[in-house]
């Protein structure tokens, strides 16, 4: 047997992971002795983060306490953005939403009416929350040490915007900014416990949220999984500008604004993704063959990704991935095609069981994570035991 660090973190981790535990078995599964096991106990139970149960498996003595993690114990407010409009949550520190509330509003208005928009929200539902941070989900590359997005391609006005900076009048709480796939893909990860996971979002725009051996992959300057602006494999003459200013890229082919495009140039009415749907699910034949190419091109995007990473499963979400079947047939084809089979034999494509809450969920175990780590966590011990 390992034993953990001291640290109460690391005890209250053990709670977060497992559940409720008695004594005996949080000093089983941490190789601490029991006076520093209930030493620990003692600190996170007056901190309100963890409460003891009534009743307990019998020692021969008196029943041992059990206690359980207080996910209860304070809010997140976390907001996943995208192209045409935001998700906002208050969130446990499970990262179970507690109150929600969908708002449409253009990203490219800029930081400054998005974020108005957000506090708005935020301030609606959960007005009287003890909060423990923000969270903020954006479709952009993020530096996630500065909390600030970097060179977004399609987010203008954003570019190193000083989100932290802006809500520090409203809450006197930290604030995470992450790339909006990155926290589907941790959502998917602790939701299905699984270590290796690319999520897909697929509405507007395109990316990809990486996360292996349980950790996210963000890379150098935070791009890591921005598929929608690589170079599509199979090109057309002439080529397709995208949004981003450059040509060809995968979300000037299969990005939901493209197919918005393409569909409208066919004579269909269609004004966003949720047409997009609507017309699938009808059976719209240009609709279908469209989203189908669509999938076809976002499975040559992730083809040799899913060949170098070997990920055990690949969630889509995003309004575009409502169409299903349609979509992800193409997105399979392309995908047991181009990859290795050994990588493929037992991986899952399958749509995201979390549906429009998967961003905000993401964000909020993120941000609970940043906030019970050991530095974090102190300061919350002192406050609990400050004197009045």
């Amino acid at each position: 047997m390992t034993e953990l660090g001291s640290h109460e973190s690391d005890v209250l981790g053990l709670f977060r992971e497992h559940g409720s535990l008695s004594r005996t078995d949080v000093i089983t599964l941490s190789g601490l002795s029991r006076s520093t096991i209930n030493q620990r106990l003692a600190a996170l139970t007056a901190a309100g983060l963890l409460q003891p149960l009534e009743g307990g498996e019998s020692t021969g003595g008196r029943p041992s306490s059990r206690f359980a993690f207080r996910a209860d114990r304070a809010v997140i407010m976390c907001a996943d953005i995208g192209a045409t409009g935001f998700t906002a949550a208050a969130c446990d520190l499970s990262g179970t939403p507690l109150a929600q509330t969908e708002v449409a509003i253009d990203v490219w208005e800029g930081p400054e009416p998005v974020l108005g928009a957000i506090l708005e929200a935020f301030r609606s539902l959960r007005p009287d929350a003890d909060v423990w941070a923000i969270a903020i989900g954006v479709p952009g590359p993020v530096e996630f040490a500065a909390h600030r997005v970097v060179n977004p391609p399609i987010m203008t006005g954003w570019d190193r915007f000083d989100i932290a900076g802006w809500f520090a009048p409203a809450y006197a709480a930290p604030v995470i900014v992450e790339n909006d796939a990155n926290a589907r893909a941790v959502a998917e990860a602790r939701h299905h416990r699984l270590d290796n996971v690319i999520a897909l979002k697929l509405g507007t725009g395109i990316g990809a949220g990486l996360v292996f051996n349980g950790q996210i992959i963000r890379g150098d300057k935070g791009a890591a999984g921005d598929i929608g602006h690589t170079r599509a494999v199979i090109v057309e003459s002439p080529a397709r500008e995208c949004r981003c200013g450059s040509f060809d890229c995968v979300e000037a082919y299969a990005g939901g604004w493209a197919i918005e495009r393409e569909l409208g140039q066919a004579g269909l009415t269609v004004h966003g993704v949720r047409d997009i749907v609507e017309l699938v699910q009808r059976g719209d034949i240009d609709a279908v063959r469209r989203v189908r190419g669509a999938g076809r091109v976002i499975g040559d995007a992730i083809a040799d990704l899913v060949s170098i990473l070997n990920p055990r499963a690949i969630a889509l979400s995003g309004q575009l991935a409502e169409c299903d079947e349609v979509l992800m047939s193409g997105i399979r084809e392309r995908v047991y095609q181009r990859a290795t089979p050994l990588v493929t034999r037992d991986l899952v494509i399958a749509r995201s069981d979390l549906g429009a809450l998967a961003g905000v969920i993401g964000l909020a175990l993120i941000s609970s994570d940043a906030i019970l780590r050991p530095a974090s966590l102190d300061e919350i011990l002192k406050r609990a035991t400050a004197p009045v």
